[in-house]
């Protein structure tokens, strides 16, 4: 997740450090689980934990009165001096295909997020057994685990999948220069790690399916190539989320308050209202990102606002 606002990643990371030692799991009781499990069809679907952010109130909604924000934390019992969302992968076994939505955070972008290979061998999961990875856009909680500390790829015999927008968007010439300051690491470490992506990368439409029975979904605001995935068997559906929604509280009472991570923050609003929308009417299933761990539910509607049910 990245902001418009003048905060830098070192400014959160300072903020997470001091947060750190009050421990995510007692402020945020979701971030204690590691795994979650849905059976869909013929398709066996586990969430791995990669832990959580932590990211100040001004970083994550900058344009929003800070005292109607608090209030809103308070009223829906969630922290209120920081946002400790967790960060959910999706990995999706059907047939021959084991397919991983995002590789999350990576040891370097923020001290309690990237703990997707602590967690990984208690969802039965090896790297070297996935087939596709399907990214949802290239901010560093879902790009930056790509890659070891030894500059080796972990899914080394997995095809890569990315939106075409999403790709050209981040090696385009101009985007670092039209990136304010606060972002633009955001933008060196992605063409550090799409590097090791030139030769394998698979780029797909929106409307695509990506892997068998995967539609890409159309969600951009938060970047401009954001993709939502559908996972299709038989009459049964459950759609990744990615970052089209954020907040489990937020996004879902007041979404159209601006989110500071999304790119296009007019667009986001659009995106977001679409999509709950569309969810509260269809009943599909969601696995969010950065809804509770692990961020298994639906979404209903609560009055002219809407809510999230947790999956039983």
């Amino acid at each position: 997740m990245s902001g418009s606002n003048s905060w830098s990643r070192r400014d959160v990371l300072k903020s997470s450090l001091a947060l750190a030692g009050m421990g995510a799991a007692g402020l945020f009781p979701g971030a204690a689980s590691a795994l979650g499990s849905l059976k869909l069809g013929a398709s066996d679907i586990t969430v791995i934990s990669d832990g959580n952010l932590m990211l100040p109130l001004s970083f994550a909604f900058p344009d929003v009165s800070q005292d109607e924000l608090v209030a809103l934390l308070k009223a829906e019992g969630q922290p209120t001096d920081a946002l400790l969302p967790d960060c959910n992968i999706t990995v999706l076994r059907r047939g021959d295909r084991v397919v991983m939505f995002d590789v999350g955070a990576g040891p370097n972008f923020m001290p309690s997020a990237g703990k997707l290979m602590d967690n990984i061998d208690a969802a039965g999961v090896s790297p070297d057994e996935v087939t596709d990875i399907v990214f949802t856009h290239a901010h560093p909680d879902h790009l930056w685990g790509l890659i070891d500390d030894f500059d080796e790829l972990i899914f080394a015999d997995a095809r890569y999948h990315m939106n075409r927008i999403e790709w050209e968007y981040w090696q385009a010439e101009d985007t670092l220069e039209k990136t304010p300051d606060a972002r633009k690491s955001f933008v060196v470490g992605a063409r550090n790690r799409m590097a090791f992506l030139e030769d394998r990368i698979e780029l797909f439409e929106y409307g695509a399916e990506v892997v068998p029975g995967v539609e890409a979904v159309d969600t951009a605001g938060h970047t401009p190539g954001h993709t939502s995935f559908m996972i299709h068997d038989g009459s049964n559906s459950a759609l990744v989320v990615g970052d089209a929604i954020t907040n489990v509280a937020v996004s879902l009472i007041h979404p159209e308050w601006p989110s500071g991570s999304d790119q296009d923050a007019e667009k986001g609003i659009a995106t977001r209202k679409m999509l709950l929308d569309r969810l509260a009417v269809d009943g599909s299933r969601i696995i969010g990102f950065h809804m509770p761990h692990p961020g298994l539910g639906v979404i209903e509607r609560a009055g002219p606002a809407y809510r999230f049910v947790v999956a039983r």
